[in-house]
């Protein structure tokens, strides 16, 4: 998230990725560092019990989202 705000911050488009369970915690961080409509994303958790292959669908699945805000931007 801190990378996100501070390139934002920069002029330099991001997409931050977090789990549904951090999605209060990337709102509160983006509050606090003075970006409080920061977009980002956020997918199903946990994730660190998934296999490879299916890290990779999960990857697969939000790719489209991640191009999306990076290509449009905070707006």
């Amino acid at each position: 998230m801190l990378d996100s705000i501070v390139f934002e911050q920069q002029g330099i488009p991001s997409a931050s990725i977090v789990t549904h369970l951090f999605i209060v915690t990337g709102k509160a961080m983006a509050r606090t560092w003075g970006v409080p409509d920061l977009k980002f994303l956020a997918m199903p958790h946990p994730i660190a019990n998934l296999t490879p292959e299916q890290m990779d669908q999960r990857a697969a699945e939000i790719t489209p989202q991640v191009v999306d805000l990076l290509l449009h931007g905070q707006q």
